[in-house]
């Protein structure tokens, strides 16, 4: 199927310039899908491979890059406040879904990685708007393994309006950890649009705060979701999505470990294992915006309960003994290992 792609420019609430991107199906779209990128990354670039694929699949995607992200103006990958990132994107979201085309039309929120963070936060905004939301790796919850000490959050606290832009944050390359593929690796090295130095002492705290702040919260999300982790993540510990999974009220909730793949489900994977995972993310979506599917939901409030399985499937690589990877240590922004494979509702 083609698909048509298109650029804007708009200005958010604070008068900064902010780029938007989309991708649309030359027929009427099945439903609309918004995506909320990773820290650090971009949309027009960075996600064309995820804008293509599910507009070639009937959807409209619709694209925005963070203040100080990508092709957006302000300072490389600051976040002042990270509720700014939730209200620019909830704000043209909703402008979107409010044109004559598109006001009939379910609305999925998509977030990779810190993204899913944005998603959450956004559904939180207005819970009864959204109809569901793809969850990629998300950052919702700091693994006991790298939250950092009390007394450590709090010297940086104090500090953190003195030098709030200091890039003054030890990572590891997040890059090499959360990339299999070295092609595709390289590729995203190339990508002058991605931000690829330090984290800002600011940003960085504003990511805790956040991470800390939905942990607490899990039980709020009520939005059918399906969230998806490889099970060898190192950027993301899967044990993030299972506590989402286990603590979310949603009734219509869906989870799904990969074994063997690392953080970049939808990027940094082979071929194979990205045709993979979209393949199930579309099966997902297809579903939700299927009217019989809506119907039924409304006429049988009865949900299914799918014990723990082992995901196995002969298009994932197969396991080779090799050294024991380490975690990406000296990161807790983004730094969060889980089980298996869990639905509470027919995928």
């Amino acid at each position: 199927m083609d698909v048509e792609y298109q650029e804007e420019y708009i200005k958010n609430s604070r008068g900064v310039q902010l780029f938007t991107c989309k991708w649309l199906p030359h027929s009427s779209p099945k439903a609309l899908v918004f995506l909320c990128h990773g820290y650090a990354m971009e949309c027009s670039d960075f996600m064309k491979g995820c804008g293509t694929k599910l507009a070639s699949y009937g959807y409209a995607v619709f694209g925005i890059d963070y203040e100080g992200h990508g092709r957006s103006m302000g300072a490389r990958c600051y976040i002042k406040k990270f509720d700014n990132i939730v209200t620019d994107c909830s704000n043209y979201f909703k402008s979107i879904a409010g044109q004559e085309d598109y006001k009939n039309k379910r609305r999925f929120l998509y977030g990779e990685s810190m993204g899913g963070a944005v998603a959450l936060l956004v559904h939180r905004k207005d819970p009864t708007f959204w109809h569901g939301a793809i969850l990629v790796a998300p950052m919702c919850k700091i693994s006991e393994k790298v939250k950092p000490h009390p007394v450590v959050v709090s010297m940086l606290t104090q500090i953190e309006d003195v030098i709030p832009r200091w890039k003054i944050v030890p990572t590891k390359d997040v890059i090499d950890a959360a990339f299999k593929d070295p092609v595709k690796r390289e590729e995203i090295r190339a990508n002058k649009l991605i931000y690829q130095q330090k984290p800002r002492l600011k940003t960085a705290l504003e990511m805790l705060r956040t991470s800390m702040g939905l942990e607490d919260s899990l039980n709020e999300v009520t939005l059918p979701f399906f969230v998806l982790h490889g099970e060898a993540d190192t950027v993301t510990d899967p044990e993030v999505s299972r506590a989402l999974y286990e603590q979310a009220s949603s009734q219509d909730k869906t989870i799904k470990l990969y074994p063997g793949m690392w953080h970049a489900l939808t990027s940094g994977e082979p071929d194979y294992n990205i045709d993979l995972v979209f393949a199930d993310i579309v099966s997902w979506l297809d579903k939700r915006s299927d009217e019989e599917y809506i119907d039924k939901q409304f006429t049988d409030n009865v949900t299914s309960v799918v014990d723990d399985i082992e995901l196995e499937s002969p298009m994932v690589e197969p396991k080779i003994s090799k050294p024991r990877r380490s975690r990406a240590h000296g990161s807790y922004l983004c730094g969060w290992k889980g089980r298996r494979m869990h639905h509470h509702s027919a995928m």
